[in-house]
């Protein structure tokens, strides 16, 4: 029998009434394991109806209150994360250690939420004129609402709703359909937690949800990790109709290595940052950027490694990297390896064409490198979002810096060398948001914040961190005046306030 995921409304399932379902595969069989529900507008509506009325309680709470109940949820987290891990690589494919690694990296903002005290803090000034004090202090906005990708469907929801509900929010939750139980679980998980019933709220579907979302009046912020095209359109319709928006939008991640680099570890970095978790990441690396005469020893040694990835079902202990999350975007990943001859590249390793014995209706594709990548290339213009990478040469420093800044993504970059001041050099004048310095990944720790500069970003704000704390409160100032006690009545005043 089919198993089916439905909404999760005022803090208990909803079954889906639309009528409509999408299915849901098992990537690694190309099973169609389960059907997921589709809201329509009322549903949606409906969710919303719920995260506004238990606003009116939850954002009165006591950040203890709020805070007691994130101490439960984080230990109910790391006591069901192989079972989590477990949903994620059934639904998305990953391999079980990557699953792991996702749940790990949501828990840092359990973490960052728990202590959010800290952030919360207002400020003081006192006797800024005779009896005269000013607060700053900084409160909840309403419903806020998150939309997220199928690559992390555990992690990017909790790199919003933990903080979100922490401030005193609440919250509704739109996942991507193609993995929707990982957010169901940490729906149940929070309720046993003690969170209230209609403070965190799961609908599931398609554009119809999401459209409802954006325009709906009693939304007051949208959060949305995906492309840059839809990161584009989310940002421009949510603020059209008056809300605050974070839309983290796609990537080209490039990876400069200099001549003095340690070209092992520089190896070494390039395999796990593009291929691992099959690719499917924003801040994977797909462009190498090799400086001077390093490129042919450079290749060499990424090729070495990366035809000795495990590739199978996330399920087998052995395997290193899995399927990718649907048969149509395998064939659209494997058209960018099939074309690159034909646009000037020099095809090093083709993954196309790739089964594992057993599973061979599984959305398999191996592992690609492409060397010498003309900048007009495909490969190399667009976000492929797979286990492909491209490597481009360059004769210097700033050629390499000139190529990375010309790419309208800036979401996160690295650079790989021995000199210090080169790498200084690198994280002034490269335009990125997130910069790694013989660090492949730069995936900011949970209290600083993660996100890109142009194309990789719509919105001011970037995600969790301080910015995420700022992101889900406004700011107020309150000025007040007390007389003193031993003060007489001084009459009616109609000048213009004094301050001094």
């Amino acid at each position: 029998m089919t198993k089916i995921v439905n909404h999760w409304i005022g803090g208990k399932t909803a079954e889906g009434a639309s009528g409509t379902y999408g299915p849901v595969t098992d990537p690694a069989t190309g099973e169609v394991t389960t059907k997921v529900a589709f809201a329509s507008v009322e549903e949606v509506d409906a969710a919303v109806a719920a995260a506004k009325d238990a606003f009116t309680t939850w954002g009165q709470s006591s950040l203890a209150q709020r805070t007691s109940i994130l101490f439960r949820f984080r230990a109910l987290l790391d006591e069901h994360r192989d079972e989590i891990a477990a949903l994620i690589t059934a639904e998305h494919g990953k391999v079980h250690s990557d699953a792991l690694g996702e749940v790990a990296r949501g828990l840092e903002i359990v973490d960052l939420a728990c202590g959010i005290s800290v952030q919360l803090k207002g400020e003081l000034s006192t006797q800024v004129a005779t009896n005269v004090d000013v607060a700053a202090i900084r409160q909840p906005l309403g419903v806020v609402a998150g939309i997220t990708p199928f690559n992390f469907p555990a992690m990017v929801p909790m790199w919003m709703f933990p903080l979100a509900v922490a401030c005193g929010n609440t919250f509704v939750l739109k996942p991507s359909e193609k993995d929707p139980s990982a957010a169901l679980k940490l729906a149940e998980l929070l309720a046993e937690a003690g969170l209230p019933d209609g403070v965190f709220n799961v609908v599931h579907g398609d554009k119809v949800a999401v459209d409802r979302l954006l325009e709906h009046p009693d939304v007051k912020a949208v959060s949305f990790v995906g492309s840059t095209p839809i990161a584009r359109y989310i940002h421009s319709t949510a603020s059209a109709h008056g809300k605050r928006v974070q839309a983290l939008g796609g990537a080209k991640n490039h990876m400069l290595v200099l001549p003095d680099a340690d070209l092992d570890a520089a190896a070494d970095a390039a395999v796990s940052a593009a291929y691992g978790s099959a690719g499917e990441r924003c801040m994977a690396i797909s462009a190498v950027v090799a400086v001077g005469s390093i490129g042919d020893e450079l290749v060499r040694k990424i090729r070495e490694r990366a035809e000795k990835i495990k590739i199978g079902p996330g399920t087998d202990p052995a395997s290193e990297m899995g399927p990718l999350i649907t048969a149509a975007h395998r064939d659209k990943v494997a058209s960018y390896v099939s074309g690159a001859a034909a646009e000037g590249a020099e095809v090093v390793l083709d993954g196309t064409g790739y089964t594992v014995e057993g599973h061979e209706d599984g959305h398999w594709i191996g592992i690609s490198l492409l060397d010498k990548v003309p900048t007009g290339a495909k490969a190399y213009q667009d976000e492929i979002f797979g286990p492909v990478l491209s490597v481009l040469r360059v004769d210097t420093y700033e050629d390499g810096v000139a190529l990375i800044n010309a790419s309208p993504y800036g979401n996160g970059t690295a650079i790989f060398t021995r000199d210090g001041g080169a790498a200084r050099r690198f994280q002034l004048e490269i335009e990125a948001g997130m910069v790694g310095v013989n660090v492949p990944i730069p995936v900011p720790v949970g209290y600083h914040s993660f996100g890109g500069w142009k194309d990789s970003l719509f919105g001011d704000h970037h995600i969790y961190g301080n910015d995420g704390t700022h992101f889900y409160t406004r700011g107020k100032v309150v000025t007040t005046r007390w007389p003193d006690p031993s003060d007489t009545p001084a009459g009616v005043d109609l000048g213009f306030p004094r301050n001094h």
